[in-house]
Order: C-alpha cells, then structure tokens, then sequence
C-alpha cells in the first residue's frame, strides 16, 4: 500500500483517526480555529493555542452545523458549516501526513454515529474538495464499525454473542452482534440501541456520582445481559478510559466473559474496512447486516429468450447509500414494473408493481425504459422510471415516474 490508509470515527466532540502502516491512532477535539488576521485555520492544540492568545475563533458542533445548515461570522466573513467542516478535516489529515510522510490516501472509511443523508453527502463533497476519489471513500455507521472491528478479531472473541457498552459525552448506548449460520453465506447481525440511562461524564468526577453511574450500569447490564451466553463484552467510549470508578459494573460483566476495553474501536472498525476495500478478495466472508446495509433483496422480473426470471438489482448486505443503479429494459407484455422484495425472512417476501400507465401507448415491446435506484435508509427505496422512446419511431418524451417503496 503506497498511500494512507485510514479509518475514522468523527463525531461532533472528538475525531479518532487510526492508521495502518505505522500503526497509530490520533484523538483530537471536533472543533476548527480560524486566525483573524490571515487566512489561515487550526486543529488540535493550535485551535486551543490560537484562541487563548485572541488571535483565533474557534467553531464546535461541526456535524451539528452540517445538518442544521448553520453558520458561523468570522471578521465579518460569513461561513457555512460544510465550509467548516472541509477545514477541519483538511486539517485534520494533515496528521497523518506529517507523520507518514504520505500525502496521498488511498483508503479512507469515516464512522459516523448516525447515517444521515445531509451529512453523508456533506462529507462526500469534502473528498471533492480535498481532491479524493469519491471510489475511496466509504461512510459506515458505528454498528458497522463495530462488527467490523469484532469480526477481525479471533474466532474465540465471536462465536457467539458479543455485546458492547458506549459511554461518551454525547450518548450511552448498546450495542450486540451475532452469528447466523445453516445459510449459504454466513450471516452477521449487529444492531444498537440509545439507553436512557444515560448520564453526563462530569457526574463521575465525585464519589457519590462514580457510585451512581456504577449502580446505573449494573442495572443496564442486568437487564440487557441478562444470562445469555456471550463470548464477549467490548467497553468503548471516554467514560471508560477510566474503569476504576464501576466496580460492581465490571464485576458483573467480568463474570465468566471476556472483557476488553478499546476507546478508539470505531475508528480502528473503519480501519479494518479500509484495508479490506483495497484487497482483491475480501477476509470478512459474510453477509453484514446492520444500520448502513439494506435488510432486503431488490429485484426485477424479466423475461430472457421468453423464460421469467429475477434480476437482482440491490441484494441484502448491500451499503444502501452506495447502492445506486440504472438499468434500462423494453417493456414486454403489461406496462409495469414488477419489484420482488425478500427480506432476510423470505416467508415475508412481497411484490410490488409500478404501472407505466402514463407513458404513451405503444405496441408491444417498443418501449424503452430507463430504471434508476437508489436507497434514502436499509427501508426506502426510490424507483425513478424515465421513457426512452424505441429509436426513430417512437421518440422519448419527457415522462417520468418517481415512486418511493417501502422494505
């Protein structure tokens, strides 16, 4: 591998990046300083330096501003929040550059702890401008930066349930993965969950909140643990950097699993990722189902030599927001469009037809047709049908179908 490669966790208080060759990982606060004299931005502890001496103004909640379309006034100079975040991880970046002496990067997975479409196409338009092919570029969820992480561990550490434990300034939350087997690819199931139990971090700074912060854990463990069988039980996030402050907590989870503590996990995930995209074959030789890939197989009746079949167009396991496709057909027999979708239980397997009975009547088998899809989330499909006429005898026109589709 000439270039850098890198997983990143970025999240609105702190952006972990982990690189492969040399191994090492990077915290530094989400936030960007710009300077109000010249045209010149900062990270890290430039940002802080810069803005305590007064020179600088620092911008925070990065993400926040992406999705809320905000602003920020510097020296009467207005800038957008995808502005914003372009300097940061242009800044950001440099890091890694400096330490490698790479300035290429030939691989880089973001996580991100929600995928929202503003934002994924936001950071998509920072590659833009940072001049990296968008085909390098992969966003994940933290669910799938967990499985990823997990499943490149040993087999022992996952052959049965794992379950992990996320306590950071912004949430507290869940997450489990498992197996499923007996199909004719492994399967890998990871899903999570909000707690609300969540509590601020500045409550453990004082003996009686460390005390109920560890009552609370213990409780939330009882309840999601229960007496299930795990292999093993991951801790990430700042409030376990420390984990002297919950005894009873690590007793309990301690108790016949293995425990590991990683506070830069979804970044090291992405990581994982990062290397697998640039192999030839995959090592991760499973169906990952999680937030961020579709639940459901998408495809198409046609009729080949006059024999139906189904062309699969998105399969489950897919990355919905890559999975975008455009096919074109002549349509034969009723003007439809007839969808089979199967979800990972085909017993709830359902047809869904979109008739063409808006474009021009023509006889049989001279239209053509343009199919385009693409995914809003793992439950919603976009199906937009344009007519292409059928060459010089019958010309396109400017008919269009767009239909949203429930998975």
């Amino acid at each position: 591998m000439d270039g850098l490669v890198i997983g990143m966790d970025l999240c609105n208080t702190y952006t972990h990046m982990s690189c492969r060759d040399p191994e090492k990982t990077w915290v530094i606060p989400t936030v960007v300083c710009k300077n109000k004299n010249r045209d010149e931005w900062y990270v890290d502890e430039e940002a802080y330096a810069h803005t305590l001496v007064g020179d600088g103004v620092m911008e925070d909640k990065l993400l926040t501003q992406v999705q809320k379309d905000g602003t920020a006034t510097i020296n009467d100079i207005r800038y957008e929040g995808l502005y914003l975040l372009k300097m940061f991880l242009e800044k950001a970046l440099e890091l890694p550059k400096k330490e490698t002496g790479k300035e290429e990067i030939e691989s880089l997975v973001i996580a991100i702890g929600s995928l929202d479409v503003k934002l994924m196409d936001s950071l998509m338009y920072c590659a833009d401008y940072l001049k990296i092919d968008r085909s390098r570029v992969h966003i994940i969820s933290h669910t799938e930066s967990f499985l990823y992480y997990v499943m490149s561990q040993k087999r022992e550490v996952w052959s049965n349930q794992v379950g992990m434990f996320d306590l950071s300034e912004e949430s507290f939350r869940y997450y489990e993965m498992k197996i499923q087997r007996g199909m004719r690819q492994m399967q890998v199931v990871a899903d999570s969950e909000n707690l609300e139990e969540g509590f601020h971090l500045d409550v453990l700074e004082t003996p009686a909140g460390a005390k109920l912060g560890d009552r609370i854990l213990c409780s939330c463990a009882d309840r999601l643990l229960q007496k299930r069988l795990f292999s093993s039980i991951v801790l990430t996030g700042k409030g376990f950097e420390n984990t002297d402050w919950a005894p009873e907590f690590m007793r309990q989870i301690c108790s016949r699993r293995r425990v590991f503590v990683e506070n830069s996990l979804f970044s090291r995930g992405a990581l994982m990722k990062a290397v697998d995209s640039l192999q030839e074959r995959t090592s991760f030789a499973f169906t990952c189902i999680c937030e961020g890939r579709l639940r459901s197989t998408v495809s198409v009746k046609v009729l080949n030599r006059d024999k139906e079949g189904q062309l699969v167009l998105a399969a489950a396991g897919d990355n919905w927001y890559e999975a975008k496709s455009t096919t074109q057909f002549i349509v034969a027999g009723s003007p439809e469009v007839e969808f089979s979708i199967v979800p990972l239980d085909p017993r709830k397997k359902k047809l869904v037809k979109i008739s063409l009975d808006d474009f021009p009547k023509r006889p049989d088998r001279t239209t053509r047709i343009s199919l385009s899809l693409g995914f809003t989330d793992e439950k919603t499909m976009i199906a937009v049908i344009r007519d292409l006429g059928f060459g010089e005898l019958f010309p396109p026109t400017d008919k269009v179908i767009k239909q949203e589709v429930s998975l």
